[in-house]
């Protein structure tokens, strides 16, 4: 199946007009015409038919979701005062690590 034959099945599944698909891939900021849009929903036979590419398809899916859910809201950052914290340092192990003394020696 050719990235056409998906783009044809989901343009009849969703009834969408060349008006809506131009519609939305503005919505990810991809910008077609009317024309080069007809040429990925031709026959493989007709001289003007188009091969649908990756970037195209990628950028209708995208843009169908934003279409159909809405745009995607921005999530709070949870706050710092809610993570607990410990004094405590401990080494990997779970070993607490040594205590270095600095004690000078005394010349005497």
């Amino acid at each position: 199946m050719t990235n056409n034959d998906i783009f044809k099945k989901l343009r009849v599944a969703h009834k969408l007009r060349d008006e809506d698909i131009v519609s939305i891939l503005a919505l990810v900021d991809f910008r077609i015409s009317k024309s080069e849009l007809g040429a990925f929903f031709r026959r493989e036979d007709h001289p003007k038919y188009m091969e649908c590419g990756d970037q195209i398809l990628r950028n209708f899916l995208n843009g169908l979701i934003i279409h159909l859910r809405g745009p995607m809201q921005k999530k709070d950052k949870p706050k710092a005062n809610n993570i607990p914290t410990s004094n405590k340092t401990t080494s990997p192990k779970g070993k607490s690590p040594k205590k270095s003394s600095n004690k000078k020696a005394s010349n005497s």
